[in-house]
């Protein structure tokens, strides 16, 4: 929808990065939101192999999946499950989560015992797609950043207790868009990141509680969000020149630009607000 707009702004941002095309393209699941754009923008620049978690549990008849699957049989496909590792040069990216499975195995430098286990309340079980979401560590040099989909409070904590499996990022996009089914602090908080993108709209995700917890997560630096929290009120926003959009009328975005020694910067697109961050343990 919007006349093409979010694919024309995927497809701006890769030319201010020099990119031509899309070796993977990586569908965490099938809810129209993340999964509703991928033939337009297929369409406008190449894509090698289309990446998800295999087949649904929602409704095949869906017609965000259906479209997906027509413009998924135009390339190739990789369905992939926890412990893959997309075959990149330069950039590690870890499959961590899949098709409703989370890895085991901690990954390299993780797999310290967790002593926020014991305080963790588990949520009733999710059987949507949201539960399947792909979720990655990506690893460029010494930078580290995670991205779980919209993978639930309980399959999250599965990745950090008894032991964390996934480690510390320096980056973490918030799980859910800010949703209170998602990000335990048992595993927000051991994952201590500096900083927290919340990919959250006007009155989709950003919920109040949710926020607290990645605000309140140890050695956060900044938290940067998407869109006001019209919900969540004054208390349970960032400070205004870290959000992207402070209504639903324009489509600012937030630049991540991150280097291999660990060092990274974000950039807010509405007011050029920009901040930097040197890799760990350099001030």
């Amino acid at each position: 929808g919007f006349d093409g707009r979010d694919a024309g702004r995927i497809e701006a941002a890769m030319k201010q990065a020099g990119v031509t095309r899309l070796d993977y393209l990586v569908v965490t699941h099938y809810h129209t939101d993340h999964v509703g754009g991928v033939p337009a923008i297929a369409n406008r620049v190449p894509v090698g192999t289309f990446v998800d978690h295999g087949p649904t549990v929602g409704s095949a008849a869906d017609a965000g999946y259906v479209a997906y699957l027509e413009r998924r049989g135009k390339g190739k496909h990789l369905s992939v499950k926890p412990g893959d590792t997309l075959p990149l040069t330069g950039v590690e990216v870890t499959v961590v989560a899949s098709a409703g499975e989370t890895m085991h195995a901690p990954l390299a430098g993780a797999g310290a015992a967790n002593p926020l286990c014991a305080a963790h309340q588990p949520q009733p079980e999710d059987p949507s797609e949201n539960a399947r979401s792909v979720g990655l560590v990506i690893k460029y040099g010494a930078f580290r950043m995670v991205d779980l989909g919209d993978l639930t409070w309980n399959k999250e904590f599965a990745l950090a207790c008894p032991a964390n499996l996934l480690g510390t990022a320096d980056l973490y996009l918030t799980s859910h868009h800010g949703n209170t089914q998602s990000g335990p602090p048992a595993l927000v908080h051991a994952l201590a990141p500096r900083a927290a993108i919340m990919n959250n709209g006007a009155t989709k995700g950003g919920a109040a509680s949710a926020w607290k917890i990645v605000h309140d997560s140890p050695g956060l630096l900044d938290f940067w969000q998407l869109h006001t929290a019209v919900q969540a009120g004054p208390a349970a926003n960032t400070s205004a020149d870290h959000i992207a959009n402070v209504d639903e009328t324009t489509a600012y975005g937030l630049k991540v630009s991150a280097r291999n020694d660990g060092s990274f910067s974000v950039t807010n697109a509405r007011n050029n607000v920009a901040k930097s961050y040197a890799a760990r343990g350099q001030h």
